[in-house]
């Protein structure tokens, strides 16, 4: 039940005023969608060993790619095109992703495990635009046509080893409203949608040559 590894972003009280906006058509016809993620990794040593599925796409790419599958509500894209470089251990450092969805919409995507990038994120409509400014995989704050709105999550009790966890909480308040509900899977991250991202992270890879032993199994 519990969805895969960075679609906490989706739960996020920013994201849900996201969907929101974007449902109500208050950007017009989404056009364009542009996200980077890029935190320097070399000091985490699982970020480019393969048998420990290193690398930056499935590490910190996934968030990209979900914020673009979420803005076009899971619709899988006609075409990708991606271009990376690779550590001497085989796994992925930087990739940059172009997908190409129906009616001549686009997204384009950057993550990097070597450099920082401004790990922000922009919808593009025919009526105006969001920006996520800082922090796009746990967002706080939001940019609609150049007016920013706070979307704060709670205050932590103790040290956290990562920005903004306590907004774990609102996946976890997913997963237990769904349990009560005796539903299996969400409707904010179902099943397919899992597996849509699984495809394309695959996909991605292969272009990139990124191949860990479990592909062939």
């Amino acid at each position: 039940l519990p969805p895969p590894q960075a679609i906490w972003t989706r739960f996020f009280p920013a994201s849900v005023e996201i969907r929101r906006l974007l449902d109500q058509g208050e950007l017009g016809e989404v056009k364009m969608v542009r996200s980077e993620f890029g935190e320097p990794l070399s000091h985490v040593p699982r970020s480019g060993l393969k048998e420990l599925g290193g690398g930056a796409m499935l590490d910190i790419g996934i968030y990209c790619l979900q914020f673009i599958c979420m803005v076009f509500n899971g619709e899988k894209p006609e075409s990708i095109q991606a271009v990376g470089v690779c550590l001497e251990t085989g796994v992925d450092e930087t990739v940059v992703v172009t997908l190409k969805f129906s009616r001549n919409r686009m997204a384009v995507f950057s993550c990097s495990s070597g450099v920082k990038l401004p790990s922000d994120a922009i919808i593009a409509g025919t009526k105006g635009n969001i920006r996520i400014p800082d922090h796009m995989w746990c967002p706080t704050s939001l940019e609609v046509n150049g007016k920013e709105t706070q979307y704060p999550v709670p205050e932590p009790y103790l040290p956290l080893n990562f920005l903004n966890s306590t907004g774990m909480r609102y996946e976890a308040e997913e997963v237990r409203q769904c349990l009560l509900k005796g539903l299996k899977e969400s409707a904010v991250v179902s099943h397919a949608d899992s597996l849509l991202l699984a495809e394309l992270e695959d996909e991605i890879r292969r272009q990139v040559g990124v191949v860990y032993s479990q592909d062939s199994k």
